[in-house]
C-alpha cells in the first residue's frame, strides 16, 4: 500500500467472529494504524445461525468489551442476510457507550434502510452506497455523512457501480477506498480505484483524486491528512508522471515514484523499473 501512495489506512476486523479472534485481529491492526474498526457485526457467526439475537448479545457484550481497548470505530453490515436496522442501531449504541465512533456498511446488495440510519445517527461515513434513491442522496447531503465508494468491489463482483456524479452534484461528500478484503475486493491499489471511479462512476480525475485523499480523510473524521497545507501531516506521494491525470489515464501502471510519511525522515521508494 505504501509503495502505491497510501499513507493512512483503516483496518477492520470481522473475519474471526469469535471473541478471541476478533480481539487478536484488532490488536494486530493497532500495531499498524490508529484507525482500527471493530466489525464483529460483519455477518452472523455460523454457530449462531438460528440465534441472531444471541450473536448480537455476544457482539455487544464480551466481544465489544475485548475489542474496545484496541479500536477507535465500530461498524455494522446493515444489509439483508446480515443485520437489520434495529440490530444495527443496538450495536452502534453499545459501541458508542463503550467510547467507539460509529460507521456502517449499507446499501451494497440492494436498497435498504442503512444509509438513512447512518444519516439519522449523524455517523461520519457510510460504506458502499451502491443502491440509493433520491431520499438517500438528499439525506447524505443534509447530514454531511461521507459516502465512501469502493470501486474495487463492483469491479470484482460485476455489480452496478454507484453513481458518483449524482452524489457529487447533490452536494454529498464522496470518499474512495479500496475495501481490500479476500471476499469481494482483493486490491490494495488506490490508483486503480481512482481509474475505475473515473471510468465507471462519473468522477473527473481531479474529483476522484480529492475523494481518495481529502475525502478519505474526512471519512475518518481527519483534517490532518489527505491535504497539503500548513499544519497537516507531511504525507506526500510523488508521481513519476506529468500530472495527476495519469492516475486515471494509465490504469495498472505503477506511477508512484516515492512516498513520504509523516514528519520523519523515512522515504519508501517504489520498486525498480517504475521510472519512465
Amino acid at each position: 500500500m505504501r509503495r502505491q501512495g497510501t499513507t493512512t489506512v483503516e483496518i477492520k476486523s470481522g473475519y474471526g467472529l469469535t471473541v478471541d479472534d476478533e480481539v487478536r485481529s484488532l490488536a494486530v491492526a493497532r500495531a499498524f494504524t490508529e484507525e482500527v474498526t471493530f466489525l464483529g457485526a460483519h455477518v452472523v457467526s455460523p454457530e449462531y445461525a438460528d440465534d441472531v439475537a444471541g450473536y448480537v448479545d455476544l457482539v455487544t457484550g464480551p466481544m465489544l468489551a475485548g475489542a474496545a481497548p484496541h479500536a477507535r470505530w465500530i461498524d455494522v453490515f446493515c444489509e439483508r442476510g446480515a443485520f437489520d436496522v434495529d440490530q444495527a442501531r443496538a450495536i452502534l449504541a453499545a459501541g458508542r457507550a463503550a467510547g467507539l465512533k460509529g460507521r456502517l456498511h449499507a446499501n451494497q446488495l440492494g436498497h435498504g434502510p442503512g444509509v438513512q440510519l447512518a444519516c439519522e445517527l449523524g455517523l461520519v461515513a457510510v460504506d458502499h452506497c451502491t443502491y440509493l434513491d433520491d431520499a438517500d442522496v438528499a439525506a447524505l447531503a443534509d447530514a454531511g455523512t461521507v459516502a465512501t465508494l469502493l470501486p474495487g468491489v463492483e469491479f470484482s463482483t460485476r455489480s452496478p457501480y454507484p453513481d458518483g456524479r449524482r452524489l457529487r452534484d447533490a452536494g454529498v461528500t464522496v470518499a474512495l477506498a479500496s475495501d481490500c478484503n479476500p471476499g469481494s475486493s482483493y486490491t490494495s491499489s488506490i490508483p486503480f480505484c481512482i481509474a475505475v471511479a473515473v471510468r465507471d462512476m462519473g468522477l473527473t480525475p481531479a474529483e476522484a483524486l480529492w475523494s481518495a485523499t481529502a475525502g478519505g480523510a474526512l471519512a475518518l473524521g481527519r483534517t490532518d491528512v489527505g491535504r497539503l497545507s500548513v499544519g497537516a501531516r507531511a504525507d506526500l506521494a510523488v508521481l513519476d508522471a506529468p500530472s495527476h491525470l495519469h492516475l486515471a489515464y494509465r490504469p495498472g501502471v505503477p506511477v508512484v515514484h516515492s512516498v513520504t510519511h509523516g514528519n520523519d525522515e523515512s522515504l519508501a521508494r517504489a520498486e525498480e523499473g517504475t521510472r519512465a
